[in-house]
């Protein structure tokens, strides 16, 4: 599969290249927590890339995104995945307070390879797992034509 990620910054690179080199060595390997990488411009959440026979499937971790907040395109071949998460958990006890935010907006790019279809792109968002299925344009095959004697 073709699909290449794009990153305009050489930290965020080598931290994307580093995920995708394991998921190539492991693809069904589990999903760590640290696997929710953090950069200047806000957060990047991990993200599962599968190929199916008729699809792609893309999973991102978006703990805490509302669908609302997730934006979803395709242009010029290119899959954008962007979004932003605002929370705030308080908790007190025993005297304490602690008061911890994660905030902050991500955006991810892949470039799609030429199987994919851009109209057949659907995106759900369920229990802070995004969802993205890319179907694959049908296969064509050559064309045999038959020479026949004059």
């Amino acid at each position: 599969m073709n699909i290449v990620t794009h990153n305009h910054s050489r930290n965020l690179w080598r931290d994307l290249s580093g995920q995708m080199d394991r998921f190539l060595n492991d693809p069904f390997g589990a999903v760590y927590p640290g696997d929710l990488q953090f950069s200047a411009d806000g957060w990047l959440p991990a993200v599962d890339i599968k190929e199916e026979a008729d699809r792609f499937v893309v999973r991102a971790d978006v703990p805490g995104v509302d669908a609302k907040d997730i934006d979803v395109s395709v242009e010029d071949g290119l899959l954008s995945i962007a979004g932003k998460r605002e929370s705030e958990v308080k908790d007190e006890k025993d005297g304490y307070c602690r008061v911890e935010r994660s905030y902050g907006e991500f955006r991810r790019q892949f470039s799609l390879p030429a199987t994919a279809d851009a109209n057949k792109v659907t995106a759900k968002s369920d229990k802070g797992v995004l969802e993205v299925i890319i179907g694959k344009s049908e296969v064509h095959k050559p064309k045999r034509i038959t020479v026949k004697p004059s």
